[in-house]
């Protein structure tokens, strides 16, 4: 899985995109809000571990999602 942070412009806020394997977008969502639904992407329990990643993240830079 990979993850990327894409700036807003304007009224439009910062968003986070995960993405499978072959890039497929498989979630979207702001990075300003708390984190919920994760079990849809079988990252249950790793809230604050995300959380932490995504702030140190730099914008439009695509990762691949590791946590431990």
């Amino acid at each position: 899985m990979y993850i990327i942070k894409v700036k807003g412009k304007a009224k439009i806020p910062d968003y986070i995109q995960l993405r499978d394997e072959k890039f497929v977008l498989i979630a979207y969502f702001r990075a300003d809000r708390p984190l919920k639904d994760l079990h849809r992407y079988g990252l249950e329990g790793k809230e604050v571990e995300l959380a932490a990643l995504i702030e140190g993240l730099e914008f439009g830079k695509l990762q691949q999602l590791v946590l431990e």
